[in-house]
């Protein structure tokens, strides 16, 4: 029966509004209401904190989860522009690439109580006296656990944009802005919503460090899930934990079906498929906005001017290419190349004499011995995660009607903060008498093995359906299919989650290894501990000791391992 079949009598064909826009209105203003009690009490003073301190009653918990969910939708937005502009202009421009992704990977090394410690005096500065200066803190601290996936997905992606379709770009003589939005962007849009997805479940994971903020005498409190979390776990309250999780698991289900849901539905149409998908994703949310009337003719001139800004021709003229330039772009490159060492060197000693006067070479030593041993951990858990979720994955994506109903259930998982499963932890490792540095080594994994899922998932969706019909008629099985088929066509997607999923894990070591439950602490030995005890007790200079090795080590790892194989994927997409 056509879905249009049954109307109410009193709204017939001609009419402007359908019981449709009565329902998306309803829900506009109810998402409205949830945005408004989430950001009650922003401008208030920060005594106001301290006369309603954070309480364990269940009955707090929706404003608690409105107000952590507005934060994490504010990061959001922010990591969205600065994705656009930034992995942009890093794939575009190759002497800003050579600066901006080794920059991108030291960003995701650096972890997020490395950023807390500086920005949150800026941010409390910047807003004397007021709740906004630590939500702004609270907001940026959340942004650099989302934002460099999302950047390193949409960089991936105009890399790999196949050579054919460029071809046509320029056939039709499409300026840069113009090839942007009508050929790289919607090129782009499956795996960044994929990894939209997952950058916002990161969010959740560092939500206790972002909302509960300690930083040497300095103690901030927001109300939300994460705050809510670390009170539960000071005071070994398991009740409260178990609500904390309910609350997660809601708040995800909701903006799984309310926003993502719909986006993926809606993205799907910018797949590079020659054939029709076999079950192409839907939502009830998107069916519902698109059987409006109202509404729609009030966004159709919206939507006409955005199209319009998007195909605009701007005037611009085509870098010519004279017989020495290769000679000229060899000695530019040795000059910027010379011009941002010396920039570097220059840096590290301000650094240096900023921080580093109270070091010795015995603490220089220390903390690279403690680098090797989160490295390992980083390698081992690295290497197992992707034996495990790549051949997990790859089964999804070839089922789309699996992929719909992991989607959520993957969200949840890798929203699940580490510190939810300190007490678990800390209780079979005292109570069999396991060692901190073998069984706290998990917990760094925990959150961040969820970024290969996803990739892996998001890389077999995108696979041509008349590509993998050729390879059943070839009969292509085992080894070879994997070797041809899969491997190539998902490398792309599974090195951007594994390198996100590589910089995630250093980050994760902050929190994984120092695991608490109430007075019991157990710390295992590595880098990631070594910068948690400096920040707690306030040494910024053993602070940034710690963030400059697991920086470096971050960064060479990536040039070593990831980026090669990077560079062979692009190669492959491009000329393939």
């Amino acid at each position: 029966m056509n879905f249009y079949s049954f109307r109410p009598a009193s709204l017939d064909r001609d009419h402007p509004l359908n019981v449709w826009d009565i329902l998306a209105a309803l829900l506009i203003l109810g998402l409205l209401a949830a945005f408004a009690l989430g950001a009650r009490n922003a401008g208030a003073s920060l005594d106001q904190l301290q006369r309603s301190p954070i309480t364990l009653d269940p009955l707090a918990l929706p404003e608690y989860a409105a107000r952590t969910t507005l934060r994490m939708f504010a990061a959001m937005t922010i990591s969205f522009a600065f994705t656009l502009v930034y992995a942009t202009i890093a794939a575009k421009n190759r002497r800003a690439e050579l600066i901006l992704i080794p920059l991108l990977d030291i960003l995701q090394s650096v972890p997020i109580l490395g950023f807390l410690t500086f920005t949150v005096v800026f941010f409390m500065q910047l807003f004397p006296g007021r709740v906004l200066g630590a939500e702004c803190a609270a907001v940026f601290a959340i942004f650099t656990s989302q934002a460099w996936n999302m950047t390193f997905s949409l960089y991936q992606s105009l890399k790999t944009v196949p050579g054919d379709l460029r071809e046509a770009t320029r056939s039709f003589r499409l300026s840069p802005l113009q090839t942007f939005w009508t050929l790289e962007l919607p090129f782009a849009a499956p795996g960044l919503v994929w990894n939209a997805m997952i950058s916002m479940s990161g969010g959740w994971f560092f939500i206790v460090a972002a909302e509960a903020i300690t930083v040497g005498d300095t103690t901030i409190t927001l109300p939300g899930i994460g705050s809510y979390v670390a009170l539960a776990i000071q005071q070994q309250d398991l009740g409260a934990i178990g609500y904390a999780i309910v609350a997660m698991l809601l708040v995800i289900f909701l903006y799984d079906q309310l926003l993502f849901r719909p986006i993926v539905a809606w993205a799907d149409k910018f797949r590079i498929d020659q054939t029709a998908a076999s079950l192409p994703p839907s939502s009830w949310v998107l069916d519902l906005f698109r059987r409006t009337r109202g509404l729609r003719l009030l966004v159709t001139p919206i939507a006409s001017l955005v199209r319009a800004c998007a195909i605009i021709r701007l005037p611009w003229r085509k870098p010519s290419r004279p017989h020495t330039g290769v000679v000229r772009t060899r000695s530019g490159d040795a000059i910027f190349a010379a011009s941002i060492g010396l920039f570097a060197l220059a840096s590290l000693y301000a650094l240096y004499r900023s921080f580093g006067e109270g070091l010795s070479l015995e603490d220089v030593s220390l903390a690279f011995r403690l680098a090797l041993v989160t490295l390992i951990r980083v390698i081992v858990l690295i290497v197992l995660a992707s034996l495990i979720w790549v051949p997990i994955g790859v089964w999804i994506g070839l089922r789309p009607r699996m992929a719909t109903l992991v989607q959520p259930i993957a969200q949840f998982l890798a929203a699940f903060p580490a510190n939810i499963a300190f007490p678990a932890a800390v209780y079979l490792i005292v109570s069999h008498q396991g060692d901190p540095d073998i069984w706290l080594s998990p917990l760094i994994i925990l959150g961040t093995q969820w970024y290969i899922l996803f990739n892996v998932i998001a890389g077999t969706l995108a696979l041509p359906g008349d590509l993998k019909d050729a390879a059943t008629s070839l009969q292509l099985s085992g080894w070879t299919w994997w070797r041809r088929i899969i491997i190539p066509g998902i490398l792309p997607h599974y090195v951007t989650g594994a390198i996100t999923a590589s910089g995630g894990s250093w980050n994760a070591s902050i929190v994984a290894e120092v695991a608490s439950w109430g007075d019991t602490r157990l710390t295992a030995n590595g880098l990631g501990a070594y910068i948690a005890q400096a920040t707690e007790s306030g040494d910024y200079a053993r602070v940034m000791l710690g963030i400059a090795m697991m920086s470096a080590f971050v960064v060479v790892f990536n040039r070593l391992v990831w980026r090669p194989l990077y560079d062979r994927a692009a190669r492959h997409a491009v000329t393939g």
